[in-house]
């Protein structure tokens, strides 16, 4: 008895990871759309499903005194925090640049958009999917024109609550119905005491035509797999290089092998949840046989004597009579000199 469990959208967010540069984005979308083997039994699995980028209008992002002010820090590419920003944006071109490369993978791939005008990006190409940041939840008009393409949505959720998810889903579901809600906390990076990924099942039950999924922002892989384990059918995790690499999002981030870790415990998880029932798995019936407890005799048993409760007790392999069925053996003949510690089948009584 088995059931197909939904294979989780894994998106690995490279969003600014990239440090300005596409020869790197590639190179990230090359770790993404690596095999994912699982030695122990054998298998190959299911890959990571797609990768984000993040498309902004400089123009739209900041007020200008905050464009303009200095950015001293270590992971600053720029002296203010406009130059830092102008470092780290692709152009349109370049964004199409790695669609084309994800695609050429295996990837789908997905684009959060920043500002209304940036969504004339979908006219160099159509993303699988399109993204809504956290902060930009009760951005309206942004996703106005956003669910004006037909693409499908994901919203994230980090920033907002009942009321401002509800208003969002409004504006969209004028236009259509593909939208996914994540589940996220906007705190980077995130404290496990307090994500609450028990607001999975919350959505689930509040938006049930929608799809539902996580976007994590901890440190390491235990929050999106418990969200797995929990509902999520789409999980999104920043992806780099290296965490050490400069730059504000990379420590946050999983490297190459925190990439493989997360979809192969993902894929391994989907396999193992099953489905709502209890019953004997096939596989196990040799250790059952093997391991599970019959009756047997604690003493010799004579050819002709009744057997007696207090003759028996249990000892493994398990394919003879359980104690459940002990009235089928108390106060019968022996038909044979049974020796002790054996177990007693059914042939050796009357």
């Amino acid at each position: 008895m088995k059931n197909k469990t939904e294979v989780t959208y894994i998106i690995g967010e490279i969003g600014q990871n990239h440090n300005g540069s596409v020869d790197i984005a590639k190179q990230l979308i090359d770790i993404a759309a690596q095999p994912v083997l699982d030695p122990l039994f054998n298998r190959e699995l299911t890959k990571m499903n797609a990768i984000k980028l993040t498309k902004r209008d400089l123009t739209e992002e900041l007020t200008a005194s905050a464009m303009q002010r200095p950015y001293d820090s270590p992971h600053s590419f720029g002296k203010t925090y406009g130059a830092h920003r102008q470092y780290l944006e692709l152009a349109d071109e370049e964004h199409h640049e790695l669609y084309l490369y994800a695609k050429s993978k295996g990837l789908q791939f997905v684009e959060t958009l920043c500002a209304v005008k940036c969504v004339d990006l979908v006219k160099l190409f159509t993303p699988d999917r399109l993204k809504v940041a956290s902060r930009d939840l009760t951005n309206l008009p942004l996703l106005e024109a956003m669910a004006e393409t037909n693409i499908p949505i994901i919203l994230s959720t980090g920033m907002g609550g009942e009321k401002e998810i509800d208003e969002a889903v409004s504006v969209i579901s004028k236009h259509h119905e593909q939208i996914a809600i994540l589940h996220c906390l906007s705190q980077y990076p995130a404290e496990y005491s307090h994500i609450n990924l028990k607001t999975i099942h919350y959505l689930a039950k509040r938006y049930p035509q929608y799809t539902i999924g996580y976007s994590d922002h901890s440190i390491g892989i235990m929050a999106p797999i418990a969200a797995v384990a929990l509902g999520a059918t789409i999980i999104e995790k920043h992806i780099t290089l290296d965490r050490n690499m400069k730059g504000s999002d990379h420590q946050g981030s999983l490297g190459p092998d925190g990439i493989y870790r997360l979809v192969r415990d993902i894929r391994n998880l989907e396999s193992s949840l099953g489905q709502e029932a209890i019953f004997i798995e096939e596989v196990v019936k040799d250790t059952q046989i093997k391991l599970e407890r019959s009756i047997a005799s604690n003493c010799l048993i004579k050819k002709g004597e009744t057997i007696r409760e207090e003759y028996l007790h249990l000892l493994s392999p398990g394919d003879g009579l359980k104690w459940s069925q002990k009235s089928e053996i108390i106060g019968k003949i022996a038909t044979e000199d049974i020796s002790a510690n054996e177990i007693i089948y059914p042939k050796m009584f009357q």
